[in-house]
């Protein structure tokens, strides 16, 4: 073959839109990145939808930061964290991989309080809680909350502590919403709440 028509043949198999490139090469441009630009909030979003995702049914009872409930150091949990009565939460062995320590967990339970469950008499201290200990072997897929063994609530005309106001509940649903840094965590419902109320603050 005549090396003109050689080169002539090579020319038209590299033209934009042949045969021998792709229809879409000249259209397609790298996405501009601008130094220091917010990310965008839909992205911010996905992550905490995929940290939120994880939600269980179980049981739940509370309890007090004394040897005659935990065992002979009380003021420190299993996780080695403090026991701070307004964060902190224990969940049963059977949970360890779903619930590590360090898990932030908002609880809820819409069913309507049982002479064994006064959920409704306590919601305003539970809210959110870090996992930070863990419960007796005998326990499955359970969770304790840990309340001020000082603090009364009014039941039925007594003031009683609010692990024994709040008794035994079950169907109560338990919610992943991040971690924190066991640490330095935070120490009260509301700063739980600051963190972990907004999607887009849920993870941290």
């Amino acid at each position: 073959m005549p090396v003109i028509a050689v080169v002539a043949l090579m020319g038209f198999l590299f033209l934009p839109g042949s045969a021998g490139a792709p229809a879409y090469a000249e259209t397609i441009s790298a996405p501009t990145v601008v130094a220091g630009a917010p990310e965008e909030p839909s992205k911010r979003l996905a992550t905490s939808v995929e940290v939120a995702a994880d939600t269980y049914q179980v049981s739940m009872t509370a309890y007090n930061a004394v040897p005659g409930q935990t065992d002979d150091n009380p003021f420190v949990t299993a996780s080695g964290m403090t026991s701070i009565p307004e964060v902190v939460a224990a969940r049963s062995r059977d949970m360890a991989a779903e619930l590590p320590f360090g898990t932030v967990i908002r609880i809820e339970r819409t069913a309507k309080d049982t002479p064994s469950c006064r959920f409704s008499e306590v919601e305003h201290q539970i809210g959110y809680r870090i996992i930070a200990d863990t419960m007796h072997w005998r326990w499955t897929h359970k969770i304790d909350v840990l309340f001020d063994q000082n603090d009364t609530v009014p039941v039925n005309g007594r003031h009683v502590n609010p692990a024994i106001a709040l008794g035994h509940c079950t169907g109560v649903t338990v919610t992943v919403v991040g971690k924190v840094n066991m640490k330095n965590p935070p120490t009260t419902q509301a700063e739980l709440a600051a963190m972990f109320a907004e999607p887009a603050l849920a993870v941290r």
